[in-house]
């Protein structure tokens, strides 16, 4: 049986509150959808997953072989209360064999988890990827991650953001160590030691967490710093596992995950870009001059209020303009219905930035079935010359083709 597709034309609509014009002398896109999967898993993730030249889709329990989309298993997620033992999916080599694997993360333990790709021959089996320990990070209450590199030596670190303010505020660097691994040698399993791979900590707050994470450099000093509930954490000179990062407690948002920093309005100062994660409102702060003392200060802009749990956030040239586009849109069940507006109808927005006017743009792509889970992924996924969304929610598993202007 063929999954469904649903075509929706793009137009735009008022809503109650918003700031942004939503007028555009552009013709609107269109955009075709196809479901993939139906469950509680919130993450996802694009790359070619069988080196057969085609991108395909990760998401959760499943992989989903492109052109056509074909469900394939990755590993197997519990539920829990409405929500899956998994909180994103991230693409690394880990183990370096010119395979993509996934890293994973749970909301309600501590370990951070490796599905290593089991290549050609266990692809085309249907295997499932082994489960392997990167760390355990010894704490709970996971909120939500990003793989960004802090240090500037072209390899990322995994960001971890909780939700428990109280948590330390922690990034992962990977590494190698010896561990005692179960190894089968013909019908018998003895335990070795092996080099396998890891992550080391490097600790960016103490005691001081918080719903919400971006990264992105704030004062201009060429070093991407950490955004948070609570303010900003400033990148030390050097050493990010050596030495301190400075404290800015500049703002108290239960911010999305990621806020996004960027010069919108070229001033030469980065501003940044944060949705209230599960109430409504979609804000950007526009960074002014700094106060005498060199604190940095802020002026908020309203985007748009009228869709609630706008959690994630993605930057991608949807149109072809040669500029990026805001893309997010409503967190299916965030807290199970329970946040304000969270029984309201799914919706999945892009804005365009006016350089003129220095204000968004509100397009819609989808409005009554796919929203957002924790990613929202681009990639032109039909060698069209186009970029495409792929996101994941409690909504579904969508793979959403642009079909251009129209």
């Amino acid at each position: 049986m063929k999954s469904p597709i649903i075509t929706l034309s793009l137009f735009s609509i008022l809503g109650l509150g918003l700031s942004a014009s939503l007028c555009g002398a552009e013709p609107n896109l269109k955009f075709s959808a196809k479901l993939l999967a139906l469950d509680a898993n919130e993450g996802s993730a694009v790359f070619d997953v069988d080196k057969d030249g085609v991108l395909d889709i990760v998401a959760g329990r499943n992989w989903f072989a492109g052109p056509d989309y074909t469900p394939r298993p990755v590993r197997a997620i519990e539920d829990n209360r409405g929500y899956v033992h998994s909180n994103g999916d991230f693409p690394y080599d880990v183990d370096g064999d010119g395979w993509i694997d996934v890293i994973s993360m749970s909301f309600f333990t501590s370990e951070i988890h490796w599905y290593r790709n089991p290549g050609d021959e266990g692809l085309k089996r249907g295997h499932q990827w082994e489960k392997h320990l990167l760390k355990d990070a010894g704490a709970t209450r996971n909120e939500a991650e990003v793989m960004r590199d802090l240090d500037g030596d072209g390899i990322p670190e995994l960001v971890v953001n909780s939700y428990f303010k109280e948590n330390d505020f922690v990034a992962w660097k990977f590494t190698t160590e010896e561990r005692e691994v179960i190894v089968q040698q013909g019908p018998r399993k003895k335990k070795e030691l092996k080099e396998v791979p890891s992550l080391s900590k490097i600790t960016i707050g103490l005691k001081k967490n918080g719903h919400g994470l971006g990264v992105g450099d704030l004062n201009g000093d060429g070093r991407v710093d950490v955004l948070f509930q609570s303010g900003w954490y400033e990148q030390p000179a050097e050493g990010i596992g050596d030495n301190p990062w400075t404290l800015h407690e500049d703002w108290f948002l239960h911010a999305s995950v990621p806020m996004l920093v960027r010069d919108l309005n070229g001033d030469g100062r980065n501003d940044f870009i944060y949705g209230l994660g599960h109430d409504y409102g979609l804000f950007w702060r526009e960074q002014l001059e700094p106060a005498a003392d060199g604190k940095l200060q802020w002026k908020e802009h309203l985007i748009d209020d009228s869709f609630s749990q706008p959690h994630v956030l993605h930057f991608a040239d949807i149109d072809g303009d040669g500029e990026d586009e805001l893309i997010t849109g409503k967190r299916v069940f965030a807290h199970n219905g329970k946040d304000p507006g969270g029984n309201e109808e799914a919706v999945l927005y892009y804005y365009n930035w006016d350089k003129r006017k220095k204000s968004f743009n509100r397009k819609t792509i989808m409005t009554g079935s796919a929203g957002t889970g924790l990613q929202i992924n681009t990639a032109d996924l039909n060698g069209d010359g186009r970029l495409d969304i792929v996101v994941a929610g409690k909504s579904g598993t969508y793979a959403i083709f642009n079909e251009g202007r129209k």
